[in-house]
């Protein structure tokens, strides 16, 4: 436990060493905020509207805080994470690789699981930060509107696991190459694959869509969206982080048996 708090601590610390932290954060602040803002403006003008048009009044949904702002941004933020994660982990093992401290780094008296472990733990708790601070977002809805509470917390556990999941793929994507831009293109492109295949289960039949949406990344956050907690949705992310990890633990292993 001792080398695993020693790796994460190194670790963090170099993200907050550069800009890297600083930039990504800023960022993610900016995009979200922004869009937060319009999806915001359009229920507020919704709401105005409904005071002198039955029509809209009687649809519910579309003034419902919960349904038109809350869902719709953890969406907007499960989006730009999926951008955000590939360049947050792509340094990790691409940067030693290319460095040469790949090698120095296994000479040192801890062991792979530790390492990988302890960097996994590292970007998890720049993503933490991230989401940590767009809780302001749901704050400033609960100003001014009445939001069901259990979707909030509900849905920030499922963006944690989430994010978790990306974050164990880039990580594998890293140990891959030596280039951190290939790195984050294999990421990115893997999991906006993984992101996009629930939009083709309309085009096959009922089996292989219930297949399809359940390898879905993005299929089992809309259940914690909801206020829905299932342990099928915990599972697939818990075994989905645990798959990418010991992919990468195997990549450590061989490059130590190569030497």
């Amino acid at each position: 436990m001792r080398n695993i708090l020693l790796v994460l601590k190194k670790e963090f610390k170099s993200y907050f060493a550069s800009p890297v932290a600083y930039v990504l954060l800023a960022m993610f602040m900016i995009i979200t905020g922004y869009l937060f803002y319009g999806l915001f403006a359009y229920f507020s003008s919704l709401s105005y509207q409904s005071q002198m048009d039955p029509a809209i009044a009687r649809q519910e949904n579309l003034l419902n805080v919960t349904e038109s702002v809350i869902r719709p941004l953890f969406g907007i933020i499960s989006m730009i994470m999926l951008i955000m994660m590939p360049l947050l982990t792509m340094r990790l093992f691409a940067e030693e690789k290319k460095s040469g401290t790949i090698e120095l780094l296994l000479t040192y008296p801890v062991t792979d699981v530790e390492v990988l472990l302890g960097k996994f733990l590292s970007c998890l708790g720049v993503l933490v930060i991230m989401l940590g601070l767009s809780v302001i977002f749901p704050v400033i809805v609960m100003v001014f509107g009445e939001p069901e509470l259990g979707p909030i917390i509900t849905g920030y556990m499922g963006l944690v696991l989430l994010g978790a999941s990306f974050i164990s793929f880039g990580i594998f994507a890293s140990s891959l190459t030596e280039n951190q831009i290939v790195a984050a293109t294999i990421s990115f492109g893997v999991l906006f694959l993984f992101w996009m295949l629930n939009m083709s289960a309309a085009f096959v039949g009922p089996s292989l869509a219930n297949f399809i949406n359940y390898i879905s990344i993005t299929h089992h956050l809309e259940a914690f969206a909801k206020g829905v907690m299932d342990t099928e949705d915990l599972i697939y992310y818990l075994m989905l982080n645990l798959l990418f990890l010991f992919l990468t633990l195997r990549m450590l292993e061989s490059k130590r048996w190569r030497g």
